[in-house]
């Protein structure tokens, strides 16, 4: 995709801070980090979002994560570890190219993460559940 900055650095148009790279997968540091070592597992070949990405590419992206996960906790020793994945609009992608975030975080980083607990209504979990699962069956 030729608008797509993942790809551009993907292809070296655009600098970056690569700290791993596969066939399949590379990872760079985030430039807008949220914290100290906020680094991205991009795949290689374009695809907006989980629902359009290979599933070998995938497989490789998430192992690609656990592999950086364990530098970075060796590397930084964070007290934890967000791994974010957003797809579309609605849930904050901000760039159409499939990314697994690895974001580590500190007790009293200050950061946040502002996910309110609600509680949810057990006949619509159950029906959608029900519907996904005879989904997932076909």
């Amino acid at each position: 995709m030729t608008d797509c900055v993942f790809c551009k650095i993907r292809d070296g148009e655009l600098p970056s801070m690569k700290i791993y790279e596969d066939a399949r997968t590379m990872v760079i540091m985030d430039i807008n980090p949220l914290n100290t070592g906020h680094c991205l597992v991009l795949t290689k070949p374009h695809a907006a979002t989980i629902w359009d990405v290979d599933a070998e590419d995938l497989a490789a992206a998430i192992a690609a994560t656990k592999k950086v996960a364990s530098a970075l906790r060796q590397a930084l020793k964070p007290d934890g570890l967000n791994l974010l994945q957003a797809n579309g609009a609605a849930a904050f992608q901000s760039v159409a190219h499939f990314h697994i975030h690895l974001i580590p975080r500190w007790n009293n980083d200050g950061k946040g993460f502002d996910w309110k607990v609600v509680h949810g209504n057990r006949d619509q979990i159950m029906k959608a559940g029900e519907r996904i699962r005879m989904l997932i069956a076909k």
